[in-house]
């Protein structure tokens, strides 16, 4: 087999588990290594320390698969992988129908995605090895899990930078385009062939169920409160009994009203509507997004509880800052401490703009919530990009933090990984001093179980979730 010889100076990474190796860390080649073939990597003084796939094409030249001799990554080999795969989620997800069942490297099969939805299993093929034992992959996937059909995924454009086409299709069996799942004790559909990436999000099926506290204890705002009144047949009960001593029936009383924003299939709404909440706002800038989270939402019967939005969460977010800063403004002037012309803080061409409240609001926006959840796509895909990721995340955060009520919380999360964790929580505590708030954090999480970590690569660590409390600095 050919090998890779290291350079001398290179950072010792490949020791330290790490699965790439970088053209810039490559001395030398011996033999003629196939395009997508096993190679040997060897230190400078030609001692072996791996076995992985080799591209020429590419900036990350080899891959490792192995920390051990490999001849061959056959069907007998993808199946025990894949073994230990499903005994990993077994563990830790058990009774689960759907999940990721392959996470690349983290699964030590670098190049590999393959999520479980039920008896179909969707495929991403990201590299040009993992490309060239196609075959052998839904062989082995076959064998293991017996699906009902294998759907590939491949329309990404990382496969571009591997010398690849996107490609999709079905590899196995039958596949329908809409799959029902469950997590968490709801039901999703989940579109194969068109949602986001494989058609779900599983990374964030723990992070949502760690909302449930935020979703109850919100009757008392609102003047309702538990009390023993004299039922009909004469018992006396505990139930809640608004300010005016009547009893309330509506069963979501004590529930927060909730802001899901960048919403895809709808899934934070639906674990906010099963913990309590009592109305929910579900917002993405897709209709295609809307339509499928409100299939999920009808499936589960929340459909009273929720409102859609298709709307950008940018201009969203903005005008309900905007119009609560004019109805605070009103409210200020209708008391009688400012005349009924008054000057506002906002200034246009370097002139004072002035609010007449006998005129109607300019801003249609104005509303707030208890919850505000913000779960963007990735805002920084490279490096350079984020700068202007920054400055995406602090204008989500600011404005999304601003429409908190007072004791409320923000839920916040990123999945950029260059977006480091010192670095988002820096640009969110930034947002909270522009928007005169005090934050206290009190959740903190990452990826699920279902997406485990390689220690020490970085890279594998590129979801951050956090749930803050919301309070004034006034």
């Amino acid at each position: 087999m050919a090998s890779v010889i290291l350079e001398r100076n290179r950072k010792k990474r490949l020791e330290q588990g790490h699965p790439w190796v970088y053209a810039g860390e490559v001395a030398s080649v011996e033999g003629n290594p196939e395009a997508g073939g096993l190679v040997d990597v060897l230190n400078h003084q030609g001692r072996f320390l791996a076995v992985g796939y080799y591209n020429p094409a590419s900036q990350i030249r080899v891959r490792i698969v192995s920390q051990g001799p490999l001849a061959i990554m056959d069907t007998a080999f993808f199946a025990e992988r894949f073994t230990n795969c499903l005994q990993h989620r077994e563990r830790f997800l058990p009774g689960a129908d759907a999940y990721r069942l392959v996470y690349g490297e983290a699964d030590f099969l670098p190049g590999l995605i393959v999520d479980r939805f039920g008896d179909i299993l969707v495929v991403q093929l990201l590299t040009l090895g993992m490309d060239k034992r196609r075959a052998e992959i839904v062989e082995a996937l076959v064998q293991i899990m017996a699906p009902r059909g294998i759907y590939e995924r491949s329309d990404v454009s990382v496969r571009e930078l591997e010398g690849m086409e996107q490609t999709t299709g079905v590899l196995y069996g039958e596949c329908p385009r809409h799959v029902t799942v469950s997590e968490n004790g709801l039901k999703l559909v989940v579109d194969i062939e068109e949602g986001q990436k494989t058609g779900y999000f599983f990374d964030q099926r723990e992070n949502r169920a760690s909302i449930a506290p935020l979703m109850k204890g919100w009757g008392g705002r609102s003047g309702i409160t538990l009390q023993e009144i004299e039922a009909e047949d004469g018992s006396l009960q505990t139930l809640p009994v608004n300010k005016s001593g009547k009893h309330v029936t509506f069963p979501y009383w004590d529930g927060a009203t909730v802001l899901e924003c960048f919403s895809h299939t709808g899934s934070f709404t639906l674990h906010a509507c099963k913990y309590g909440a009592k109305k929910v706002t579900c917002l993405d800038v897709s209709a295609h997004a809307i339509e499928s989270a409100k299939v999920n939402v009808d499936l589960n019967g929340f459909s009273d509880r929720v409102e859609f939005v298709v709307d950008d969460a940018f201009a969203y977010l903005r005008n309900q800052v905007k119009g609560l800063e004019e109805r605070s403004e009103r409210a200020t002037i209708a008391s009688g401490t400012e005349s009924t012309v008054a000057s506002t803080n906002a200034k246009s061409g370097g002139k004072t703009t002035k609010t007449d409240t006998s005129k109607p609001m300019t801003a249609g926006g104005g509303k707030t919530w208890d919850v505000v959840i913000l779960d963007p796509p990735a805002f920084a895909k490279t490096k350079s990009a984020v700068a202007g990721a920054c400055r995406g995340y602090k204008d989500i955060n600011l404005h999304g933090m601003k429409l908190v009520n007072e004791g409320g919380y923000l839920v916040t999360a990123s999945c950029s990984y260059h977006m480091q964790p010192d670095l988002f929580l820096e640009t969110i505590a930034d947002a909270a001093k522009d928007a005169g708030k005090v934050l206290r954090l009190v959740e903190w999480r990452a990826a699920g179980k279902d997406h485990p970590q390689i220690l020490g690569v970085n890279e594998g660590h590129y979801l951050k979730f956090a749930i803050f409390e919301v309070r004034s600095k006034k």
